[in-house]
């Protein structure tokens, strides 16, 4: 199987440690995890993540386990879902600090280069700008 990586960047008005933090939790509004139909979150290097997520009528699992985290600069866990078909794929999220906040570089690696896989692009660059918005609001 074919496979690409795919990179989302997103300036948010927060510093680093904040963006980190915030990513990271799971009862944050804004990050990922929160507001998944079911999550369970364990966030330590070699910790698991499951999160179900309802979307178009589906029920749609996301699993994976946490390779590095370096507060506040760098988060990187693997990644499997339906649209994965399999592959172990790998998450890697960069938090840049900037004069005006921090700019996110999330890079997907190893995503089946098909329609399913192409459309994390279109999911994660929706996430970030979704959580770009609320920490904006936060202020």
């Amino acid at each position: 199987m074919k496979l690409t990586s795919i990179t989302v960047r997103q300036l948010v008005s927060a510093p680093p440690k904040k963006a980190f933090d915030v990513w990271m939790d799971p009862k944050a509004p804004g990050s990922f995890w929160y507001g998944g139909y079911q999550v369970i979150h364990n966030p330590v290097v070699g910790g698991l993540f499951y999160v179900a997520v309802k979307h178009e009528g589906k029920i749609w699992p996301h699993f994976g386990r946490f390779l590095k985290l370096q507060r506040p600069r760098l988060a990187e866990y693997t990644w499997m879902s339906p649209a994965t078909k399999g592959v172990e794929s790998v998450v890697t999220v960069k938090f840049t600090p900037r004069k005006k906040g921090t700019m996110i570089t999330l890079r997907h690696s190893d995503v089946p280069d098909d329609k399913m896989g192409r459309q994390h692009k279109d999911g994660w660059t929706w996430i970030l700008s979704m959580f770009a918005q609320t920490l904006a609001a936060k202020k």
